[in-house]
């Protein structure tokens, strides 16, 4: 036989999930818990006591009619039977004895009364078993037994969700996390500094203080519009009205593991979600065992009410045993009749409160969708106001544990907000970046400014704030950038690097950065991530964007506002554009710069270009041109123009360039170019022209021609010859004419005594003219890659020529005189 402990512990849970219990479930568990008492209870007296006891019945008829089945009996035998035995002496009745004792003695010789039935003890043991199984109504017999029963499937489907593996894998691992989320030392800090908040502003609503809107000025002195606090920057509005509290300095200070374990816990609130919002199988598990706890107590109600009145104590058994016993019928009595009676009572009793309690359960779990929960409540009463609301299991499970407390749900939902989020990872950030650690990452870059370049950090340090002789700030994959008011004392930030690292700033730290930036970089994949505050920085005067500005998105950049970079003179789009943004042409009274680099993306439309006359330097790299863009021939001012890395073949369109008077500087190169017209002779203004990494094979004479000329490259050409014309550039200071195939130089050549560099490398040259000592400005010579068996000694009149400018094989700079190498290896102080 089972104890009660054994069986009770299908009832048992852990006590974790005890949580996820409201209340009608405990109270279903003990009810459970009392019924398998009772069905214990009448089980174990059934087994020990349960017995009817029988005896015969004689019909009046057969007593009158003299028919009764019975042996009968002769009056002598009577007589006989009740008379003394033979040789029984019989004392006399003497006058001593009371009237006590002669009654009683006369009692013992009187006959017996009653009926005599002639059964023996067997015969009764037998018919009280025969009875038993066939006169007692079945109920009585198994009623504990199916108290049991009902019970036990009762209790196994109240809590068959925290059995069955599907759910109890999530709910054993949303128990977990809860629990450290409640026991978390961050949800307590978080929780403080929402209370240090509140009090905060009650304090000031008390006082009666209110700060005035602060205006933001984005023009000049001259022109000037006042921005309201609620300009929109990137999503985020400024506010004055509301200070900003500052933190106590009790909530910034978290050990590190207690910050790491809530950061993990983060981590694991975010994939819990996302795994267990996809269904609503807990949901729909807890109804159908409500359900069938209702079907079943409304079953057990049914059937047991028609039983209640067949438990008797008296019962009439007509056996088929005559010819056993002489007897058709017996009456019995079931002795545990009454006990089974009121214990039945009781369990009905019992029953239907389990009933009612199963019905409010279904009227609870139906009367609002528990898909659904809302963290409404938990967002007013605390700072974390983007606690996102849930659905199917996650909110059901939520819903659950607010009927035990909902102290937990409040907890928890922090772990849910990305504000929270942030502090935690602001808190950690701060204490790990310190001022000293970044003090030691500051260097020096080509530009010779103070440069400090942070990588794939959580957030910005505060400590960054503190560097006031910073000049180049870099960032670089950092999710979350917040320029507070503390940036202002950066008094020295004048570039700003964002490489896929949007930006949040203050309306205080905005009136810095719009008054103090020069240069910004932004690069970007979405066109969402380019801060809106970008586009009122009113002293800025370089911009880079970097990303995706393909024309489907072109709509989407806020380019219309670029009207009020009043002071902006250079713009780079290094994108994929296939035409130019018509707004840019806004920028056309101030900007003199700018710079289009493709990724290889067509540029089909440029006429934009021809409103925009003030430009001075054009750059159109790898936008598959395959002409020189007539827009072009628009900017009269144009001084530079760079077409590097496009699909010119031909540039016919070049005479076109006489009427840009100020042009200097044209870049041709990394291109398809075959051959130049004569017509670049007209390009009077010409100073320099880059026209290597193309396909040419001869120079025209015309070329020679430019009197302005000072800079020259024809280098990975197929140029065989140099034209002895070359010597009528007397102000031709760089000539580079490497990766090409020539065999020889014209003496005209060394004529242009202002050259510096010359670049003869990689060629089939197989003599060096002596006339190369007479270029005397000379301060760097490419020969490396020739046929030449010696250098001429000349080199040595080279005077600004160094060993270091000096390309050439080790062997052939042996072949030097040594007055001609020591001067050539001596150091420049």
């Amino acid at each position: 036989m089972f104890t009660l402990t054994e069986i009770a512990s299908l009832n048992d849970i852990q006590p974790t999930y005890r949580i996820l219990k409201p209340w009608w479930d405990v109270f279903m568990d003990y009810l459970g818990l009392i019924m398998l008492m009772l069905a214990v209870f009448a089980m174990t007296m059934q087994i020990t006591k349960d017995q009817v006891a029988c005896l015969p019945c004689i019909d009046n008829a057969e007593e009158a009619s003299g028919t009764s089945s019975l042996p009968q009996q002769r009056p002598e035998d009577v007589t006989s039977s009740t008379r003394a035995p033979v040789g029984t002496t019989i004392p006399p009745v003497t006058k001593d004895l009371t009237d006590e004792a002669v009654s009683k003695i006369t009692a013992l010789q009187a006959p017996p009364t009653g009926v005599k039935t002639n059964l023996d003890f067997q015969q009764y043991v037998f018919i009280n078993q025969k009875c038993y199984h066939d006169a007692l109504p079945w109920y009585s017999k198994y009623f504990p037994y199916l108290t049991l029963i009902h019970t036990l499937i009762l209790m196994v489907s109240s809590n068959f969700w925290f059995k069955y593996p599907k759910t109890s894998s999530k709910i054993e691992h949303f128990v977990s996390i809860l629990g450290r989320c409640f026991e978390s030392p961050w949800t307590t800090k978080a929780l403080s500094e929402t209370a240090c908040e509140d009090s905060e502003e009650n304090k000031q609503r008390l006082t009666g203080t209110s700060s005035a809107p602060k205006q933001v000025s984005i023009e000049g002195n001259d022109d000037s519009t006042n921005v309201s606090p609620s300009t929109p920057m990137l999503g985020v509005k400024f506010s004055a009205d509301k200070p900003i509290a500052e933190v106590p300095s009790s909530m910034t200070i978290l050990d590190k593991k207690d910050g790491e374990q809530a950061k993990a816990l983060f981590e694991k609130v975010r994939k819990f979600r996302a795994h267990v919002e996809d269904s609503d199988f807990i949901y729909k598990l807890y109804v159908a065992q409500t359900i069938v706890k209702s079907v079943k107590f409304i079953l057990i109600l049914c059937y047991t009410s028609t039983f209640l009145a067949e438990i008797k104590f008296t019962h009439e058994c007509k056996p088929d045993i005559k010819h056993l016993t002489g007897y058709t019928k017996f009456f019995c009595t079931h002795n545990m009749a009454f006990m089974l009676s009121k214990l039945l009572v009781t369990y009905v009793a019992l029953i239907m409160i389990y009933g009612m309690t199963c019905l409010y359960s279904l009227f609870w779990v139906f009367r609002r969708p528990l898909k659904e929960y809302s963290f409404e409540k938990v967002r007013e009463e605390s700072s974390f106001s983007d606690i996102p609301d849930v659905k199917n299991d996650f909110a059901f499970l939520l819903h659950m544990i607010d009927q035990y407390d909902q102290l937990y749900s409040k907890r928890f939902g922090v772990f849910l907000s990305e504000v929270s989020e942030n502090k935690l990872r602001e808190i950690s950030l701060n204490h790990e970046w310190t001022f000293e650690k970044l003090k030691q990452l500051v260097t020096r870059n080509a530009q010779d400014k103070q440069e400090l370049h942070l990588f794939m950090l959580s957030g910005l340090p505060n400590a960054v704030f503190d560097l006031t002789d910073l000049e180049v700030l870099r960032l670089e994959l950092i999710p979350d950038v917040r320029f507070t008011a503390k940036v202002s004392q950066m008094t020295s930030l004048q570039e700003l690097h964002l490489c896929n690292s949007p930006a949040k700033v203050e309306q205080t730290g905005f009136a810095f950065l719009r008054d103090h930036l020069r240069c910004l970089h932004v690069k970007f994949t979405d066109v969402a991530e380019i801060p809106a505050w970008v586009y009122l920085l009113r002293n800025l005067r370089e911009l880079n964007l970097i990303g995706n500005l393909s024309s489907e998105n072109n709509k989407m950049i806020c380019l219309e506002s670029m009207r009020d970079l009043r002071h902006l003179k250079t713009l780079c789009l290094k994108s994929n554009l296939t035409k130019i943004p018509t707004n840019i042409t806004e920028l056309s009274p101030h900007l003199i710069r700018l710079m289009v680099h493709n990724d290889g993306t067509k540029l089909l439309v440029l006429n934009s270009l021809k409103k925009m006359t003030n430009l001075i330097e054009v750059e159109l790299h790898n936008c598959e041109l395959d002409r020189i863009p007539h827009a072009i021939f628009s900017l009269t001012n144009l001084q530079e123009l760079d077409l590097k890395s496009n699909n010119i073949r031909t540039i016919e369109e070049i005479i076109s360039f006489q009427h840009l008077k100020r042009l200097t500087c044209l870049k041709l190169w990394h291109n398809k170019i075959i051959t130049i017209p004569a017509t670049i002779g007209h390009i009077k203004s010409l100073e320099a022209l880059y026209l290597s990494h193309n396909k040419l094979e001869t120079l025209p004479a015309a070329l020679f021609t430019l009197p302005k000329l000072r800079h020259l490259e024809v280098g990975h050409n197929s140029i065989s010859v140099l034209p002895p014309d070359v010597g009528l550039l007397h102000n031709l200071q760089h000539l580079a004419i490497n990766s090409n195939k020539l065999e020889g130089l014209p003496k005209p050549l060394f004529r242009c005594t202002k050259l510096k560099v010359l670049c003869l490398g990689h060629n089939a040259l197989t003599m060096l003219p002596e006339a190369v000592g007479q270029l005397v400005q000379l301060t760097q010579l490419e020969l490396k890659g020739n046929c030449l068996d010696r250098v001429p000694a000349q080199l040595g009149n080279c005077r600004l020529l160094r060993r270091n400018c000096l390309i050439v094989e080790d062997h052939l700079f042996d072949t030097l005189p040594v007055d001609a190498k020591e001067s050539i290896s001596r150091e420049t102080f």
